[in-house]
């Protein structure tokens, strides 16, 4: 019995106790079951008398006691007890908790998805770094979060789209174009320009495109360094993004807003809402009445467009092509965001909620117990290249994946080219090795899935495992719900300890003379569940699940 059996049978317990007249209340749409933290309080608890007796009229002990009168009659709960105020701890027969094992293999692959959203058009925003120079610790942290959560949200049944803004509009090109022309002249980076070993780099490779370059006109020069130097750093990014196993479906010109009409579109048609007013000589979002903290400059005095005009035409973009949910996955500095780009959607007539923003904090590289601050490359920030140099594409990513966005890290390179338990994503991966090897051994010993039987599998090291695998399914939907893949990443090292103390405990290959029984085999189908999990898991994060190590 899964958890999300049990859900659904303590959701028809309740149905039946309110067609009975027991109590008159509505029925969730999901019941909620738990692992207890001590063993000894059963396999599964739920608090939902506690959710719902108040509704019922009655305390919530009276309650839990009708729902375990209807609980002890399902077929494999052993017993049912109430604790406390009136939590409800069920107690499964071994049997029943087995059965587990072979709905996680028959299931493969498709074992912890869903179809939740299905039907749901996400449009998932990240990285989108400036093409002035490579991906730097902060993008590469969007890069790994970003596309675990498109695997996560894929897994639930969403139809997503990853989308890279291609920002080629504005005075940071500018200034990279300013940084070619002067390295290709042999003078100094300009103040507010850009330095490092790629801007040489870039530079030459214009050079060598178009030798006479340099002796355009510098405006003319200029304009042809941005031009085919914006195209060599874009294409060095998105290699440097396809080798960390991060590819899109849509790389979104910002200039195409700007040079299609949308832009100047959209704030017409927000002059005719009346979200749009005119103050100083310049053209204001009352953004304020949505959520804003303030009112939004959207044209300028001068009658340029400041940069929110882009921004707003990029949702209703987006809504135009049909996307339900459109995410942003912002750096630490970009708070303000969040208000403005809801309320930018509310004032075109959205609702905000098709807005979701996402901030991401720093991170920072650690070895030998002092930061790490320079870059080969880049001369100033560490880069994608330089992280993946140091402790490969898994443990990059696996890392980065594993932690709340929302939070500041450091990266231990130490720790992460270790092959030791302290390391998270070797003590995940070896777990999954593992169960091939045992697997391997058991096969040698003549142990195999011909015979299955569930309630043979009555080690307390077996509960534990069984409970983890059974958990995987509702942690992979938080994972969706809350936008939070790490969820996966600390719950596979939950799954990997488990399992790792079950490998101490339990055999599956026979010893000596010992007869292959049911026993053996039924441990070798517990293997072949945790293998799948750990596989599954480890896809989510886009991390590798290697057969041996």
């Amino acid at each position: 019995m899964t958890p999300e059996e049990l859900s659904s049978a303590v959701t028809a317990c309740l149905q039946d106790a309110i067609d009975a007249g027991d109590f008159s209340i509505d029925v969730p749409r999901e019941v909620r079951v738990e692992r207890p933290k001590n063993r000894d309080h059963g396999d599964w608890a739920t608090n939902i008398a506690l959710q719902l007796s108040k509704q019922a009229g009655m305390n919530p002990r009276q309650f839990a006691e009708i729902l375990k009168g209807r609980l002890e009659k399902i077929d494999g709960v052993v017993k049912v007890d109430i604790a406390g105020p009136g939590f409800l701890n069920i107690t499964l027969a071994a049997g029943a908790a087995g059965e587990l094992v072979k709905t996680i293999v028959d299931a493969g692959e498709s074992y912890g998805t869903s179809e939740v959203l299905k039907g749901t058009r996400i449009n998932l925003e990240f990285v989108s770094a400036n093409p002035t120079g490579p991906i730097h610790l902060g993008g590469t942290r969007w890069a790994a979060v970003g596309d675990a959560l498109a695997r996560v949200f894929q897994s639930q049944g969403a139809e997503v789209t990853r989308e890279y803004y291609f920002n080629d509009h504005g005075a940071q090109i500018d200034r990279f174009a300013r940084s070619l022309l002067a390295s290709a002249k042999g003078e100094a980076a300009p103040e507010d320009g850009y330095a490092g070993a790629y801007i040489e780099d870039i530079a030459n490779r214009v050079l060598a495109t178009e030798p006479g370059i340099t002796d355009l006109p510098d405006a003319e020069a200029q304009e042809r360094f941005r031009a085919i130097g914006v195209d060599l750093m874009f294409s060095d990014i998105k290699e440097s993004l396809h080798n960390f196993g991060v590819d899109f479906d849509v790389f979104f010109h910002e200039d195409s807003l700007h040079e299609n009409g949308q832009v100047d579109k959209l704030l017409k048609q927000l002059k005719g809402s009346e979200n749009l007013y005119e103050k100083d000589g310049a053209w204001w979002l009352n953004s304020s009445q949505f959520g804003d903290d303030k009112d939004r400059v959207v044209i300028k005095s001068d009658g340029n467009a400041a940069y929110i005009a882009g921004d707003i035409a990029y949702i209703q973009n987006k809504r135009d092509r049909g996307f339900d949910l459109n995410f942003y996955m912002l750096g630490a500095d970009h708070h303000g965001y969040v208000a403005r780009l809801k309320a930018a959607a509310a004032a075109l007539g959205h609702d905000p909620a098709c807005v979701e923003v996402l901030i991401g904090q720093m991170v920072n590289l650690v070895k030998d117990g002092k930061p790490v601050r320079m870059s080969k490359r880049a001369g100033t920030v560490v880069t994608l290249e330089d992280l993946v140099d140091a402790v490969g594409v898994d443990a990059a990513r696996y890392t980065l994946a594993r932690f709340s966005a929302d939070s500041n890290i450091d990266v231990d390179l130490d720790l992460l080219t270790k092959r030791s338990n302290e390391n998270p994503v070797f003590y995940v991966q070896y777990a999954h090795a593992r169960t091939h090897a045992l697997a391997a051994n058991a096969a040698a010993a003549g142990v195999d899935d011909s015979a299955f039987d569930a309630s043979l599998l009555t080690h307390p090291t077996e509960g534990a495992l069984l409970a983890a695998l059974g958990q995987y399914p509702g942690v992979v939907a938080q994972a969706s719900a809350f936008r939070e893949p790490h969820r996966v990443a600390r719950h596979l090292e939950v799954i990997a300890g488990t399992y790792h103390r079950w490998y101490d405990a339990c055999r599956i290959a026979p010893q000596g003379d010992e007869e292959i029984t049911d026993v053996n085999r039924t441990r070798l189908w517990l293997n072949l569940a945790a293998r799948q999990v750990l596989a599954n898991g480890l896809g989510l994060l886009g991390v590798s699940a290697p057969e041996r190590m």
